[in-house]
């Protein structure tokens, strides 16, 4: 029973039982009916740019933010390992001076995190480019806030500008987050060019909800006084 229930431990589902989480969703559905889903439009389109338009490397040296995704057996699946080649590629071209793997456990016996770091060390990764391992994280939030623990060694350091590494449908969401967490950070694609596959829109689509239930709900906080929803991405 137990691991029946990890799934719904990650990600969304987490939240459900949570009365701001619940009230953001309440919100964000009377904004799309209010608006005849053009709000949601709007988000959509916003993912879609972002994914077709971002680059696959920085113009400048940053960190290296890899999001880890859920596992197979252990070990890293497709999109997972795009995100892995493209940090790969990046610290072999001597373009970064660290990375950080983030994701936590997702139902198997290693993190996330782990099985990255075993898929590049089996790949040949760059003795001259230090690996950090955030363990801790079961969705994008989490991974952020763990990595800015990490990078801010002393109260009053200044986080590094960090570069976002992760499938083109996941990084309107992540830079959303990552702005509003305060990094200095910039979007680059795992996969070459954005895929023109069904799957790829269905998840683009499924994106453009998550980042609108994720604005609204901060509009919502900011509009009412919610200090306590408000606080929850800062």
């Amino acid at each position: 029973m137990a691991d029946a229930l990890k799934p719904l431990r990650r990600g969304v589902w987490r939240y459900l039982s949570d009365r701001d989480i619940l009230m953001a969703a309440g919100v964000t559905a009377l904004v799309f009916v209010g608006s005849l889903g053009l709000v949601y439009v709007a988000h959509a389109w916003r993912v879609w740019r972002l994914a077709r338009v971002s680059p696959v490397e920085s113009a400048d040296r940053r960190t290296l933010l890899i999001f880890g995704r859920r596992l197979v057996r252990d070990r890293p699946e497709s999109d997972y390992m795009d995100r892995l080649s493209r940090a790969r590629a990046i610290a072999m071209a001597g373009a970064t001076d660290r990375v950080l793997l983030l994701g936590g456990q997702s139902g198997g016996t290693v993190s996330e995190a782990q099985a990255g770091h075993a898929w590049l060390q089996a790949q040949g990764w760059p003795a001259a480019v230090p690996t950090t391992l955030e363990q801790r994280s079961v969705d994008s939030l989490e991974n952020l806030r763990h990595a800015r623990e990490l990078l801010v060694v002393s109260k009053g350091d200044t986080l590094p500008p960090v570069a976002l590494v992760t499938s083109r449908y996941h990084l309107a969401r992540c830079l959303y987050l990552a702005r509003r967490l305060g990094f200095d950070a910039v979007p680059l694609g795992a996969e070459p060019a954005l895929p023109h596959t069904l799957r790829y829109v269905k998840r683009m689509l499924l994106e453009a909800g998550y980042l609108m239930w994720i604005d609204t709900g901060m509009r919502w906080a900011a509009f009412s006084g919610n200090r306590r929803m408000s606080e929850r991405i800062r």
